[in-house]
């Protein structure tokens, strides 16, 4: 064999990994160096759904940070704030980055936001943390952590809002016992990128809620990662996202089961409506040999209200024990169903009405599951706008 016939085969075979997927969810890559991963060219299985151009060089090390992020913060007064710098050795305990992008957010960020919910407190009211954009044509990198320490209770909302390119990670580090609900808003302008690796994990008997709600924004790609670190713990994952013309919203989960006695469950419900408007969910779910007696299911509803829309849903289920309570998953994309217009129809409620009434009930199950009322009529007032701008 050549010399040349062996380059030949090396490149083929480099070409060749490059775009198969790796065999297990338990094998994929993490690091926090941005030089262990190799540059997205889109067609790979992370990055097949995403529009690469759009990123504005998030992706391959141009995007250069030439504008800050404003956090704003109104806090219950049991929690503590800090502004910390790269040296603080609790960051990066909730997680590794997974990909390109969000190993490159850690290595860029100058200072981080900590909120912590102090030891056996539970939170008088729900805080707010308020991310504004760095405005629009500029770049920001950033890094949240979230601290409940063990059998604390508290409700935190982000809400990101403003224009601009922005690139994080988030992390949620849930403590033995502690009872948390999260609520992350994606409300941005309409010309903003925003891609975040949101990294979730659970201590012993811990139970989170985690909401995701995506509005707005050009492109947003969010990425949740729950890992349990102990046994005992429960993670419920939901999501509403609402994509209009032109706009990429894209919901990446990964629920890590590998430790015994551990519940999950996972529901995304999203509309989209105009030409080229298209949302991506995928949702893996990995049980491990270990995680002995897991419990859990992940189900993702979407809903095309016009032509020219696209909805991709991938869920991914896998096992290595048989030994679980019990595990499931479903996946459904439509348009509206016209027997339910005919039948509100045929009692007397007009089509635009009956419509909306079915949108509504569309996203009621995963509504009522909001439990943070301002969040709650904040998302209904959206979808309303929503439908008054197709004319539904």
């Amino acid at each position: 064999m050549t010399a040349s016939t062996d380059t030949e085969n090396n490149v083929a075979a480099a070409a060749r990994e490059a775009v198969i997927p790796a065999a297990s969810r338990a094998e994929r890559f993490a690091s926090y160096d941005v030089e262990a991963f190799e540059v997205p060219g889109g067609r790979e299985e992370n990055w097949r759904f995403t529009p690469m151009k759009r990123l504005r060089g998030l992706h391959d090390g141009t995007a250069v940070a030439d504008g800050r992020i404003t956090v704003e913060a109104e806090l219950a007064p049991e929690l503590k704030l800090e502004t910390v710098g790269r040296d603080d050795e609790r960051l990066g305990a909730a997680g590794v980055p997974s990909d390109r992008i969000a190993a490159q957010a850690y290595s860029s960020f100058e200072t981080a936001t900590v909120v912590t919910v102090p030891k056996e407190t539970r939170a008088s009211n729900a805080s707010v943390v308020r991310l504004v954009g760095p405005g629009e044509g500029k770049t920001a990198y950033g890094h949240l952590q979230v601290r409940a320490e063990a059998f604390a209770e508290a409700v935190i909302i982000l809400d990101h809002t403003g224009s601009g390119t922005y690139a994080d990670n988030v992390e949620f580090v849930v403590g033995d016992s502690a009872k948390i609900t999260v609520v992350s808003v994606q409300d941005w302008a309409d010309d903003a990128v925003h891609v975040s690796e949101q990294h979730l994990n659970l201590g012993r008997d811990a139970v989170l809620k985690h909401t995701v709600v995506t509005l707005g924004g050009d492109l947003v790609r969010v990425s949740p990662t729950a890992t349990f670190a102990q046994p005992g713990g429960e993670v419920e994952l939901l999501g509403v996202y609402f994509a209009d013309a032109g706009q990429h919203q894209e919901h990446r989960l990964f629920v890590d089961h590998a430790v015994p006695n551990c519940k999950s469950n996972v529901m995304y419900k999203g509309a989209l409506q105009g030409d080229g408007a298209h949302t991506v969910w995928i949702g893996d779910v990995l049980i491990r040999a270990a995680a002995e007696a897991t419990d859990t299911y992940e189900l993702n509803r979407n809903l095309v209200l016009t032509q020219g829309a696209r909805a991709d849903s991938v869920p991914n289920l896998e096992i290595e024990t048989g030994e679980i309570e019990g595990a499931g998953h479903a996946s459904a994309t439509g348009r509206f169903d016209d027997e339910q217009l005919f039948y509100l129809q045929s009692r007397g409620i007009a089509e635009e009405q009956a419509r909306r009434l079915v949108v509504r009930g569309f996203f009621h199950e995963i509504l009522a599951k909001i439990t943070v009322p301002e969040v709650r009529e904040r998302l209904e007032a959206a979808i309303e706008a929503e439908l008054e701008a197709v004319g539904a």
